[in-house]
């Protein structure tokens, strides 16, 4: 028997759904899945990033059994009936491969064009967040807790990072339901804070770039009679 090539890691594969996804959220691709991996996106937006992902991994199926074809049909083989029959079962199997990349298109598609829609329908509107409330958002995605100094009582939250937010500005973040605090756990040992769904979606929201811009109208041309009447 032929020996099998060695199966490509997972990753990332261009798609055609590619530049549109990163148009609507301002972010590339690599970008996207490291803030899924973080948990800083909302949900239609982390709904996006799975989806794409199975995406992904179909499109690496159909380049998988392409390359293979190409192999089998590369002269490297001797030609035979054993060929004819590893030939017929790669092409079926790429057949198969592109017919589950299609529908994984689909399903991107289908979870992008909310996202497309509530872009377009925003793109006049405020940044929702300052930039001092980006950074301490962000930071506390990544994890974060609520201390209360044993000695000066003095509370201070802090982040996995590393950084320390005052507690004014958790109180304020608080205030406008972008976080949470678990109160559960007293303030001495550590009060774990997360980003609410509206954290989220505000974090998102405030840290895209649009990267399309609306196109621009030409200018009409002067009909022939008027451009002989400015000349007069």
């Amino acid at each position: 028997m032929l020996p099998e090539p060695t199966p490509t890691p997972v990753r990332r594969a261009v798609s055609p759904l590619d530049h549109r996804i990163e148009a609507a959220t301002g972010h590339d691709i690599d970008t996207l899945w490291a803030y899924r991996d973080r948990g800083v996106l909302d949900e239609p937006h982390a709904h996006l990033v799975d989806r794409h992902r199975e995406l992904a991994k179909a499109q690496t199926g159909v380049v998988f059994y392409l390359k293979l074809l190409n192999r089998l049909s590369s002269g490297e083989f001797e030609v035979d009936d054993a060929l004819f029959t590893r030939m017929d079962r790669t092409v079926d199997q790429l057949e198969e491969a592109t017919h589950t990349r299609d529908a994984a298109a689909l399903t991107v598609s289908a979870a992008l064009e909310p996202i497309e829609d509530a872009w377009a329908a925003s793109m006049d509107g405020p940044s929702p967040l300052s930039t001092d409330d980006q950074a301490a958002l962000l930071a506390i995605a990544g994890g974060a807790k609520l201390y209360e100094h044993l000695l000066t009582g003095r509370l201070t939250v802090t982040t996995a990072s590393g950084t320390r937010i005052p507690h004014t500005k958790l109180q304020l973040l608080e205030d406008a339901g972008l976080v949470a605090r678990d109160t559960d756990h007293p303030v001495h040992a550590g009060q774990p804070v997360a980003l609410t769904d509206s954290g989220q979606t505000a974090l998102f929201a405030a840290r895209r770039t649009p990267t399309t811009q609306a196109p621009k109208v030409p200018a009409r041309p002067r009909s022939s009679a008027s451009a002989s009447a400015q000349r007069r």
